[in-house]
């Protein structure tokens, strides 16, 4: 037989806890040889003690234990005329709960995993809330018997590289700084999923790992342990009830594991189910269902501009095993049109590549491609569709020196996308939906708010800087004027964003003019509707900063949520009436009347500027005692607004 290996963990010191594989014949001085090449820290300056008693440099670790793991300190010889001195890292625990500050629970957990899939190459992402309580005889521990109950899963199509196996134990470093094509690749996003579990299980290809950051489950100082089908399949066997919860699901069987090898990556969340060190923060199958409906609220837009992930569902299984779709959403071509998104994708990927390698291009790449996006409920039986021209444009190196800077510094791509809603309506609704609110994207939609809103009638993607939780753009502000990230975006939005949307607007015209028949997508009104007036609404700030409203009779500033403008108007007509929404009269409620209302996503001084100019003419009345209904007939009437239920009218006599 030859030498066998051991695990070595080398306890907190000057390096920081670490764990390496070492032969039994290995000396100490191979191993400090080793912690020199991983750390750059001088042999001649370490000390390694085990227990209380020093290690000399010629000890053979098979000398040491007849285990298959040892535990060794490291301390430093330190300096003359003084002692141990440097900056040391927060425990992993303190390290994690900050984590958690700064990333609020919510639907923005499962867009993480989500990211993740898409940066494998994934194209089918499944959740699934199983309530399933497994054995508790044969686990690691007694007190692993707490994460045999109820967990999410989370499932997707691709396998763990290598890579990812490091990426998702380094916490504090994302592997996108190697590879700026993995936008989200297990950084500290990833790490959010803490809000749900303490002991995060990972199931792809031939291994099995658990993270355990309390380090009290497998061994002092142990923050996860991992497994090998083949290699542990005799402790995978005793251990049964410990991997009885990856058998049985996702296509995973007991032949799986004799195999040694399940074709995708699955991770595993047991609910916390008492509070820890970590995060008092208890889940249950209601908080994981909120999770559910939190991710419904934007599913329509969730793969609009992904390019792997075409089908992500939602899933619950019962105690008694029976298992059931919740929400589906997917993405998918027309026939006529099928291989039109694949080859854009392609060339894309073309485009980004040779932009990682700095070659040089002063042209941006820019490709434009039809999409639908199917949603199914289950609950309520509802089948929607939803369809998009998206285009989506990658910078060239050279056409701008300060973005190519930033991109080499930050490890960005000039990536920008924007998309085109289409309604299925009749012909006047044919193209951009007039009720539509663009928002911002960083490859999935930012969470909602106004900070999310872009103020245009299309979605804008884009390979954004954001602030650390990922919850919005950043911005060059007085306290972050000089602020890279902030500055790239800055220089994106200038130099791609405007090819990227003139492209779109030529192809929605090339389009229409090639198209035949009733029931194409496009429409001359919608094409018109893709063009940002934005010349009004700065003129609109101007003229309502002075506040004299009784000026405005036949200025056409209004803007309306259809994407037009309407005058100021002294008419009597109620046809004439135009609307602001409030929470009490929801625009909702009235559907189809987008050409009456208000648009949504003004600037909140521009709308309160609005609000007090209906109040300054109007008299209230009470909606409820109204014949009319919400909309109130009265004379002489331009805006009424719907606040508080009652009606404040703006009256030019």
């Amino acid at each position: 037989m030859g030498d066998r290996w051991l695990r070595v963990t080398v306890l907190p010191g000057c390096v920081g806890c670490r764990t390496v594989a070492v032969l039994e014949s290995w000396t100490v001085r191979d191993l400090k040889e080793r912690i020199l090449a991983e750390t750059g820290f001088p042999v001649s300056e370490q000390r390694l003690w085990l227990g209380d008693r020093e290690l000399s440099d010629w000890i053979k670790f098979g000398d040491l234990t007849s285990k298959n793991r040892l535990f060794v300190k490291l301390q430093s010889k330190g300096l003359k005329g003084g002692g141990r001195f440097g900056q040391t890292t927060p425990p992993l625990v303190d390290f994690l709960k900050d984590i958690l500050r700064r990333y609020p629970e919510g639907g923005q957990i499962l867009k993480e995993l989500i990211q993740n899939a898409e940066d494998a190459g994934a194209t089918e992402v499944k959740f699934l809330y199983d309530e399933t309580q497994y054995g508790t005889e044969t686990l690691w521990s007694k007190d692993m018997a707490q994460y045999q109950g109820a967990a999410l899963y989370v499932y997707n199509n691709a396998v763990f590289t290598p890579e990812d196996w490091h990426g998702i134990q380094e916490i504090a470093r994302s592997r996108k700084k190697d590879d700026p094509l993995k936008v989200g690749r297990f950084g500290i996003g990833f790490n959010s999923v803490y809000h749900i579990t303490d002991v995060p299980c990972i199931f792809s290809g031939d291994q099995i790992g658990m993270l355990d950051p309390h380090q009290t489950l497998f061994g002092p100082h142990e923050s996860g342990q991992c497994w090998n089908l083949k290699d542990d399949s005799k402790e995978i066997s005793e251990l049964s009830d410990q991997f009885a919860p990856f058998i049985g699901i996702f296509g995973s069987s007991k032949e799986t594991f004799i195999n040694g090898n399940f074709p995708g990556t699955f991770f595993r969340f047991p609910l916390r189910l008492q509070p820890s060190q970590l995060s008092s923060n208890l889940y249950n199958k209601q908080k994981v269902l909120e999770l559910f409906d939190s991710f419904r609220a934007d599913a329509d837009t969730v793969l609009l501009f992904l390019k792997s992930v075409q089908d992500v569902s939602l899933h619950v299984r019962e105690a008694d095993g029976t298992e059931k779709l919740v929400f589906r959403v997917t993405a998918s071509e027309d026939k006529a049109l099928k291989q039109e998104r694949p080859h854009s994708v392609k060339v894309l990927g073309t485009a980004i590549s040779n932009y990682c390698k700095k070659i040089p291009s002063d042209s941006i790449t820019c490709v434009t491609y039809h999409i639908n996006i199917a949603l199914e409920d289950e609950s309520t039986k509802d089948r929607q569709q939803t369809s998009w021209l998206v285009c989506n444009s990658v910078g060239g190196r050279g056409i701008s020196g300060k973005l190519d800077s930033l991109a080499d510094e930050l490890k960005f791509v000039p990536i920008i996308g924007i998309a085109m809603s289409l309604s299925g309506g009749g012909d006047e609704e044919k193209g951009a939906t007039s009720d539509f609110a663009g928002k911002a994207f960083c490859f999935l939609p930012l969470p909602p708010g106004e900070e999310s809103q872009t103020g245009l009638p299309v979605h804008v993607s884009g390979f954004f800087g954001l602030t650390d939780n990922r919850r919005s753009i950043k911005w060059r502000e007085l306290d972050q004027w000089r602020d890279p990230a902030a500055v790239w975006n800055e220089s994106l939005v200038r130099d791609v964003v405007p090819k990227a949307y003139a492209t779109l607007i030529f192809d929605s015209i090339r389009r229409l003019e090639a198209q035949r028949g009733a029931d194409a997508p496009l429409s001359v009104d919608a094409v018109y509707r893709l063009w940002p007036d934005v010349n009004k609404l700065h003129l609109l700030d101007f003229v309502l900063s002075d506040r004299a409203y009784g000026e405005l009779l036949g200025l056409e500033l209004l803007p309306l949520q259809n994407g037009s403008f309407a005058p100021f108007s002294s008419s009597v007509s109620d046809q004439d009436v135009v609307y602001i929404t409030s929470e009490d009269y929801p625009r909702s409620l009235f559907p189809g009347l987008e050409g009456r209302f208000i648009l949504d996503n003004l600037k909140p001084h521009l709308l309160a500027a609005l609000k007090e100019a209906a109040q300054t003419r109007g008299s209230d009345r009470d909606p409820k005692n109204d014949p009319h209904g919400p909309f109130l007939r009265s004379e002489s009437v331009k805006i009424h607004r719907e606040e508080r239920c009652q009606r404040s009218p703006l009256y030019y006599g």
